[in-house]
């Protein structure tokens, strides 16, 4: 009996072992199935945004000579200055070369390095992006939870429509009615830039007029991202009404409330992690018109003057980076859900 007892017991010893590897293998073959994708995108990125703009941007030699009578001689010289004498290929070496070390170059309109460009306005965009999302996906998510709870209700028609007609109008429409209401009329924000020249260089001082003038292009953004939230968390709620396991809490004696913060809303937050990493990867290029349109001193701004110059080597760079930040973002999703969702490591 006990020689007979010993393979069962070897067998159920290693069995937590062997379970284990399999989910390591499946994690290993999961994780590079999809980095391999993450990195086949961005190598297309790469192509498209040399290729593509060199098809769009025109000659960069005739915007630099713009207005200004220039010789033949004088032309070649500057094109060998820019390294576009060179054949494509070398050129698009340089290119994917310099992309990789982050030597990206020197911007045709400002004549500075575009790494410089970047990190100097990058704050400001993350400061605008980052303050709209976080303030979106927050009221978004909330008023989702309660509308999906309360299907059918006064709340839960008045804010989906009202959320419909936010999320369908355009950025610029509605950046420029909060200005005529806010700014024109009322007068009670500023519409342009930043800061204003003449608030003294003290750290409150500064916090305070730069908190002043992000409130009406916060409003904007928040206003126009929010509804896509409150319809995918509005959504999921719905999808978990009917499950049992809300009429066994429900039979426990849990409040309604109390059914739906601690049972409901966890389980309704699963879908749309996907959705919050996309949020997260947009906020380095999510707001470009937001920026336009309160002359915000952004990367969205220095991406629609680029477009104006046009300046390619700059509107390269940020096509990548806005480009890789959504990526890398859903790969973060990909990853992320191995871990938070069982049916994906059974599969």
């Amino acid at each position: 009996m006990t020689e007979r007892s010993l393979p069962a017991d070897g067998a159920s010893l290693e069995a937590p072992s062997a379970g284990r590897g399999r989910v390591s293998s499946g994690f290993g073959r999961y994780l590079f199935k999809h980095v391999s994708g993450a990195a086949v995108s961005l190598l297309l990125v790469l192509f498209s945004s040399f290729f593509i703009f060199r098809l769009i941007a025109g000659d960069p030699i005739d915007q630099l000579t713009k207005e200004r009578p220039v010789s033949a001689e004088q032309r070649a010289a500057m094109r060998a200055e820019l390294g576009l004498d060179r054949p494509l290929w070398q050129q698009f070496w340089d290119y994917i070369a310099g992309t990789l070390t982050m030597d990206l170059g020197e911007s045709f309109q400002y004549r500075r390095p575009i790494f410089d460009l970047i990190v100097e306005r990058l704050p400001a965009t993350l400061l605008l992006s980052g303050t709209g999302m976080v303030l979106a996906v927050l009221l978004g998510f909330w008023i989702g939870t309660r509308s999906g709870w309360k299907q059918g209700s006064r709340f839960d028609k008045g804010h989906v429509a009202t959320g419909l007609v936010l999320y369908s109008a355009p950025t610029f429409w509605l950046g420029m009615i909060v200005i005529l209401i806010f700014a024109r009329y009322l007068g009670l924000f500023p519409v342009n830039g930043m800061r204003s020249p003449s608030t003294p260089p003290d750290f409150w001082s500064q916090a305070v007029d730069i908190g002043h003038h992000l409130v009406l292009p916060v409003l904007t953004y928040t206003a126009v991202v929010y509804a896509g939230y409150l319809m995918i968390m509005r959504s999921s709620i719905l999808d978990e009404l009917g499950s049992d396991y809300l009429t066994t809490a429900r039979a426990k004696g849990l409040r309604d409330d109390e059914v739906r913060q601690r049972h409901a809303v966890p389980n309704a937050l699963l879908p749309t992690v996907t959705l919050v990493f996309l949020a997260l990867g947009s906020v380095v290029n999510g707001s470009i018109v937001t920026e336009t349109v309160f002359s915000w001193p952004g990367l969205g701004t220095l991406f629609v003057n680029s477009i104006f110059y046009p300046d390619r080597p700059v509107l390269q760079a940020l096509f990548v980076l806005f480009s890789s930040s959504t990526i890398l973002a859903v790969l973060c999703a990909e990853i992320l859900y191995w871990f938070i969702d069982p049916r994906i490591r059974r599969s």
